[in-house]
């Protein structure tokens, strides 16, 4: 070991007392946030209003791949191609200097982007996680990257990985891009394993498997937990469509079929209450009311809107409505109560429909919304009509979730990692 590197491993040792201590309100360590829902918590700085050009903190390059950083306790984990693999380092997110890196899986290559991992990593305590495009699932010390446990879907799990090949729908054929969920001492997978191990629950600490459930192939959306008509639940959107497991033993609950050409459902789940919105861009955006029946449960379709249809981009809610982009490359508003549209506006968005792609996130009474050329805009979250508060060129084109913590922005494009000044402290 080199003495660089041996300094690397001493640092994040030696920060991970002040990480455990620091970590709280401001993190975004998972998938679009605390809740995996887009909304940064309370109790932080936010914008009122964007300046004409950036205030950038740090600039770190980045190797091919798709995947968001998270942030927690002052760190970055950031995930991509290094020297022939798909690498997890660990970053200062102060200055963007490399803590430890460590190889988890060979890339692969096909026509949708770069080769480099896809699926973001999330951390919980003193662990991190990340899976590879391929389904090799690890679990790392947050300090200094030691391996703790590892799995692999395919092998493991019976899940197929073949690329692009013939009519091969969802994480078989683009790579595994939904990172898991934890729920108290569980990490909860889509496996995408068709001997009864589509959703996998491990425990967090050790990699036994606690439960497994269903037979679906998986798709590209992340799973996310809630409590629907009165059960607390796993809400998992494979390649067949929707489906609610019992998160405490992976009990099957519901199921809502959604067909779709290679099934490229990538939209997070969301929860309102009893209502669960899927969407696709074929099949068009459904308000699903999940109800009581016997031992399970049933979901009903309240709404379907085509003209909200999602491709890839998740959209977020404020109270009852719903801002995500449309298929016609428009941000729209949409109330949840019945479906109908509050107002559509154009123009954020100017690469193709089929690629067109923005990333949301709420901040305080406000929303950020980055596309997919780089420009981040912030426009008031209200369903009365669109009103904007300034926009910036940030970074280059991008498929990227930033992660927001206390005033600043952490996101990437095809060449860079970057730290990005919204607040001034």
């Amino acid at each position: 070991m080199n003495s660089p590197t041996c300094f690397r491993r001493a640092a994040g040792l030696a920060g991970l007392l002040a990480l455990t201590l620091v970590a709280g309100a401001a993190d975004w360590a998972q998938w679009r946030g605390p809740q995996r829902d887009g909304v940064a918590p309370g109790g932080q700085k936010f914008p009122e209003k964007l300046a004409e050009e950036p205030v950038n903190v740090w600039r770190v390059p980045a190797g091919p791949g798709l995947s968001s950083p998270v942030v927690a306790g002052g760190r970055v984990l950031a995930f991509d191609a290094q020297a022939g693999q798909e690498t997890l380092r660990l970053l200062d997110a102060t200055d963007g200097r490399e803590l430890w890196r460590a190889a988890v899986d060979v890339p692969f290559s096909d026509s949708q982007g770069p080769t480099g991992p896809r699926g973001t990593p999330l951390i919980d305590g003193d662990r991190v996680y990340a899976v590879s495009c391929q389904g090799e699932l690890q679990c790392r010390q947050l300090a200094d990257g030691k391996l703790m446990w590892r799995t692999r879907y395919t092998t493991d799990f019976g899940a197929s990985f073949v690329g692009e090949k013939g009519n091969t729908p969802g994480a078989a054929r683009h790579g595994n891009n939904a990172p898991p969920v934890i729920h108290g001492d569980l990490l909860i997978a889509c496996a995408g394993g068709t001997n009864g191990a589509s959703v996998v629950a491990f425990d967090k600490r050790t990699g036994a498997v606690r439960w497994k459930s269903q037979n679906d192939m998986a798709g590209y959306a992340a799973p996310v937990v809630a409590t629907l008509a009165g059960s607390p639940q796993v809400i998992a959107f494979t390649v067949d469509g929707g489906l609610g497991l019992d998160v405490r033993d992976g009990r099957f609950l519901w199921r809502f079929p959604i067909k779709t050409a290679f099934a490229r459902h990538a939209a997070t789940p969301v929860v309102l209450g009893d209502l669960v919105v899927l969407g696709s861009h074929q099949a068009g955006l459904f308000g699903l009311k999940i109800t009581p029946d016997g031992d399970r449960q049933e979901a009903r379709p309240a709404w379907q809107s085509k003209e909200a249809a999602v491709n890839f981009a998740s959209p977020v809610r404020v109270g009852g409505q719903l801002y995500g982009l449309g298929p016609a490359k428009d941000l729209f508003c949409l109330e949840l109560a019945d479906g109908s549209l509050r107002w559509q506006q154009a123009g954020l968005v100017t690469t193709s429909a089929d690629k067109a792609w923005v990333s949301l996130l709420v901040v305080g009474d406000r929303i950020l919304a980055l596309t997919d050329t780089g420009t981040l805009v912030l426009f008031a979250a209200n369903a009365e009509g669109y009103q904007e508060f300034g926009r910036q060129q940030v970074c280059g084109l991008n498929w990227c979730h930033p992660a927001y913590a206390d005033g600043r922005l952490y996101l990437r494009d095809a060449k860079q990692w970057l730290c990005v000044e919204l607040v001034q402290p």
